[in-house]
């Protein structure tokens, strides 16, 4: 079998295919080269090395012909596939943070669900899904009943884990509450051993400043496209949307 063209230097300069092939392999849906979570968990699909152009054939066998799906890490799509959007975002390590639990916080589940999709429609922090909690562990603060502030854990790759889905009502900014919601999913985080790590939008600069504030550190600079698969034939050309997305797609707040 021929090698792949391209060998990234670490885990985290391919997330989504390290955590679905790897912690998130429960959720993987794979042919081949290409694997997605369901798409009622993220929309996220990933290639195990994205200059491989089998590594696209097998994507376009697992999303169907004219489907539209966000890749990350990809400078360029092949003949065939369309670009339908794209975006650069940075990829925040912890170097310095203060881990450390929020007592007023209290985790979210299932039943949470149509509120947590609530605020996420409020604040539109990134894309979250029915099934999105699943991913791992998700923390909200109420306020007399009322979900205020969310964060929790998305991408899950080897020996680290994504805080994602970080917001908070816009009548209760100012408070620190997202703050204290990044630590105390961080502090879950420490404790079996992971490592956190976040991605914002490049030009969200005012996240970017927050995160490093608090003890993040910009590792990379990151992108994704939202590409269109080849169309077989005119008549089997159903571009499907993103679930949940409507017509534009971010992984990143403020993207």
């Amino acid at each position: 079998m021929p090698t792949s063209h391209h060998a990234p230097s670490h885990v985290l300069d391919n997330a989504a295919w390290a955590a679905l092939t790897g912690p998130h392999s429960r959720f993987a849906e794979r042919v081949g080269r290409a694997a997605r979570y369901p798409t009622d968990v993220s929309p996220f699909t990933a290639l195990d090395d994205p200059t491989d152009p089998r590594a696209w054939d097998d994507l376009a066998a697992l999303v169907g012909p004219g489907t539209v799906t966000p890749v990350t890490g990809v400078e360029s799509v092949p003949d065939g596939w369309e670009t339908e959007q794209s975006g650069d975002g940075v990829q925040l390590i912890d170097t310095a943070l203060r881990a450390e639990p929020a007592p007023e916080a209290v985790r979210l589940g299932p039943a949470d669900v149509p509120e947590i999709l609530g605020l996420i429609a409020l604040t539109r922090p990134g894309p979250f899904l029915p099934r999105t909690v699943e991913l791992g562990t998700y923390l909200g603060i109420r306020d007399r009943g009322r979900l205020i502030a969310l964060a929790g854990e998305r991408l899950r790759p080897p020996g680290w884990t994504e805080i994602s889905a970080v917001c908070t009502h816009p009548e209760h900014r100012g408070r620190g509450l997202a703050t204290r919601l990044v630590r105390a999913v961080a502090a879950g985080i420490r404790e079996r051993g992971d490592v956190p790590f976040l991605h914002a939008a490049a030009g969200n600069t005012d996240a970017i400043r927050l995160y490093e504030s608090i003890g993040f550190t910009v590792r990379r600079r990151s992108r994704f496209v939202l590409v269109r698969a080849p169309v077989v034939r005119p008549d089997d050309a159903r571009g499907l949307a993103v679930p949940g997305t409507g017509t534009r797609f971010s992984p990143y707040p403020g993207g």
